[in-house]
């Protein structure tokens, strides 16, 4: 599995000693804010577990995202094939989750526009998506620093949660790979 690096980040394969900082990070009500609940540490190792299993089947995944100048883990950043159906599956989906102490630094940006490039050149895929709760201004201010596009018409129901929570409605972002330039 390739490791990605950016200026101030390595994209790394996750390790035991993340399990810690993850679990940290994942209880955190702030971080946690667009998703239904906090995580357990169960639920965290159990994340963390299937973000693994995830590379080990389709060769990509949400990277540990660390800072390069200190070597701290500060959360996730990568690729992903939801295990739902709405009308846009199958489909690969960008996305990141950070420790709040490193939000507003532009590092969700950094590590994913890298993972963008991954996405299309190395592994030559023609779109990506990203989905988030409306709500979710600082995910969609990345995805949107990005260059994906936001179409209402492609706003859809989260299926793994019920009719009437108020998470389930959500917006779609899109991005396809930029066509390629004649010499």
């Amino acid at each position: 599995m390739a490791e990605i690096e950016t200026d101030r980040l390595l994209l790394r394969r996750w390790r035991d000693a993340d399990r810690d900082p993850f679990a940290r990070m994942n209880a955190d009500p702030a971080v946690m804010e667009h998703f239904p609940a906090p995580l357990s540490r169960q639920e965290s190792d159990r994340l963390m577990d299937d973000i693994a299993a995830h590379f080990e089947r389709h060769g990509f995944g949400g990277w540990a995202a660390e800072v390069r100048a200190t070597g701290e883990f500060i959360g996730f950043i990568g690729l992903a094939v939801p295990r739902f159906e709405a009308a846009f599956t199958p489909c690969v989906e960008i996305g990141w989750r950070l420790a709040a102490a490193y939000w507003g630094r532009g590092l969700a940006t950094e590590g994913a526009r890298a993972v963008a490039r991954y996405a299309f050149e190395t592994l030559g895929l023609e779109e990506i998506v990203s989905f988030t709760t409306a709500a979710n201004a600082r995910s969609r201010r990345v995805m949107e620093k990005l260059g994906m596009t936001h179409d209402p018409r492609d706003d859809f129901d989260h299926p793994n949660l019920p009719a009437g929570h108020p998470m389930r409605p959500h917006v779609l972002y899109r991005m396809r790979r930029a066509p390629a330039h004649p010499h």
